[in-house]
């Protein structure tokens, strides 16, 4: 079984004997001509009209009122947690199984994490279990807050993320944030173009951080961005990602210990071009899922597919085997052969830095952790390096 998956992945990727990775990025439209633009304007680095315009497009594409750019994903959550209100010694309520850049984000601030189960069709935060979770451990005070009756701390948001781009119960999350006066802060970082009934993922919380990392379905190389609705938590957003410089002919005055975020202008570029395919690549990666779902119809490993009311970007596709021990085996035999396949990652709270973090029942999380693996999710280009070489793509 496992080498019929070998021979299928390298007839759809139409390679026969190359090491086929699990995601790599596609320049197919207008990305060389914007990069040789910012760099003949001499404008490479944050100054320079292309951030602008990728904020922009990124905006139009989204849905979102306003888009902020940032040099990547994990600094754009840290700016959305200090924005949120996130302060030292607080906490916030996240999810385990996600890149431990949702981790580092929280740690950022000064916070700590507190970890609540996921569902196992969303891969994301569970609803069920957040609410339970608050149930047995919220109390609101006096201030109208809510705090951990254990701990005392304040929760200071809540921050769940759309697993592979896979969009989490994200309306039940946001309802139970409302009625618990808890602030929602979306890592929306996988999940580019992914929508839940018809809205895009980042809208529903006070803010979200998208990301734009070397392997994502749309790439500046390394970058995200801070999507709000909120006008005064934008501009915010610009001002301390920009060193909260105070505008002035020469003089270098700033009014925030602030951060060195702005995502440059040759990036951008790269990102303009690459936002302007994105719902082309969509599209390819969702016909690649068909395949999928096709060739695993009659065998023994199941294919996850997106949750009921969403369009999923399907970034990266996953497969859920039966134990751990079958998912090494999977694991171990298709690198072997040359096909990339990756596990899931170690649950965070499993890692040093936050084992002392409280937890809830994570059943979930570590039956997922146990099963899941994700197999090659690159757009299908007919020919593409061939066409490089060529020339076609300039």
């Amino acid at each position: 079984m496992y080498q019929d998956f070998i021979d299928f992945v390298r007839e759809t990727f139409d390679d026969p004997e190359g090491f086929i990775i699990l995601h790599d990025p596609r320049f197919i439209g207008n990305e060389r001509k914007y990069i040789m633009d910012a760099m003949d304007s001499n404008f490479v680095s944050s100054v320079g009209e292309y951030v602008g315009k990728f904020e922009e497009a990124v905006a139009r594409y989204t849905g979102s009122q306003y888009a902020v750019a940032a040099v990547n994903g994990t600094s754009a959550l840290h700016i959305c947690l200090l924005l949120a209100g996130v302060k030292r010694d607080e906490e916030v309520i996240t999810q385990p199984v996600s890149f431990i850049a949702t981790c580092n984000a929280i740690a950022y601030t000064g916070a700590h994490p507190v970890f609540v189960d996921v569902d196992r069709h969303t891969m994301g935060l569970s609803p069920e279990k957040l609410e339970a979770f608050l149930k047995a451990h919220a109390r609101k005070d006096a201030d109208g807050h809510c705090y951990n009756a254990k701990t005392g701390r304040r929760f200071a948001a809540v921050v769940p993320m759309h697993t592979f781009g896979h969009p989490c119960l994200i309306e039940d999350i946001a309802d139970i944030c409302q009625r618990y006066n808890i602030p929602l802060v979306e890592d929306a970082a996988e999940s580019i173009g992914s929508l839940y009934k018809g809205k895009h993922t980042g809208l529903f919380g006070k803010l979200s951080a998208l990301s734009f990392n070397g392997n994502k379905v749309i790439t500046t190389g390394g970058g995200g961005m801070i999507l709000t609705q909120d006008e005064k938590l934008a501009k915010l957003a610009k001002h301390i990602t920009t060193t909260a410089k105070i505008p002035h002919r020469w003089e270098y005055n700033h009014d925030y210990t602030a951060y060195n975020y702005r995502l440059t202008n040759l990036a951008a570029a790269l990102g303009l071009g690459q936002i302007e395919q994105c719902e082309f690549f969509i599209e390819q990666k969702r016909k690649l899922t068909d395949k999928y779902k096709a060739f695993f119809a009659d065998k023994d490993i199941t294919f996850f597919t997106e949750p009921e009311n969403c369009r999923s970007n399907y970034w990266l596709n996953a497969v859920i085997l039966k134990d751990r021990a079958e998912r090494d085996a999977f694991l171990t035999f298709t690198n072997d052969h040359g096909v990339m396949t990756r596990p899931i990652w170690v649950l965070n709270n499993r890692l040093d830095m936050y084992k002392g973090c409280q937890c809830g029942d994570l059943t979930n999380a570590e039956w997922l952790e146990d099963r899941v693996v994700n197999i090659p999710s690159t757009v299908i280009i007919p020919n593409y390096y061939e066409n490089i070489k060529k020339g076609l793509y300039r």
